[in-house]
């Protein structure tokens, strides 16, 4: 019998298996062969970018309306009953489309206007002014005339509307 073979029922490993078999055993408790490390990545993740994108252009369309800063209006005509108190007293007051200041029905202008407010204001400091503006008369007008009834002493102005039709 000769002792020299692999045992019984086992075969003899060919040239250079044995050193096969040894690194799949290796293999299997954990140890890999080395790989070459991920390459960097040579593009842009878009999807974050036009996500950001989006979410301005929405902002920038909801607050676009918002921002303007002149905006022409054309008041409508009111449709609203008479609010003065019964007895208290009132100083009826125009401005035509010229600009031109009425009171009871005359004309007048700088320094006799501002009498007429403070004579009025004298009598009695309730005087409530009833303002008629022409559609036409710049707002500037409207506020420098209420600016000198307030500096006269009429603090109470009421304007007055023509009714719908």
């Amino acid at each position: 019998m000769s002792t020299a073979g692999p045992p019984h029922g086992a075969t003899a490993p060919s040239g250079g298996s044995a050193v096969r078999e040894a690194t799949n055993v290796g293999a299997s408790f954990g140890r890999m062969e080395r790989t070459p490390g991920s390459a960097p990545m040579g593009d842009i993740n878009m999807t974050p970018l036009i996500d950001v994108m989006l979410v301005l252009l929405v902002i920038f369309i909801i607050t676009a309306p918002l921002m303007v800063s002149a905006v022409k209006v054309d008041l409508p005509k009111a449709s609203a009953t008479a609010v003065t108190e019964a007895g208290a007293p009132t100083l009826a007051v125009a401005i035509d489309k010229d600009g031109t200041v009425y009171v009871r029905d005359q004309a007048l202008t700088g320094p006799a206007l501002e009498q007429a407010l403070r004579a009025a204001a004298a009598q009695n400091p309730d005087t409530e002014v009833q303002l008629r503006a022409d559609r036409a008369v710049p707002y500037g007008h409207v506020v420098a005339f209420m600016a000198m009834a307030n500096g006269a002493g009429l603090s109470r102005v009421g304007f007055v509307a023509q009714a719908p039709q």
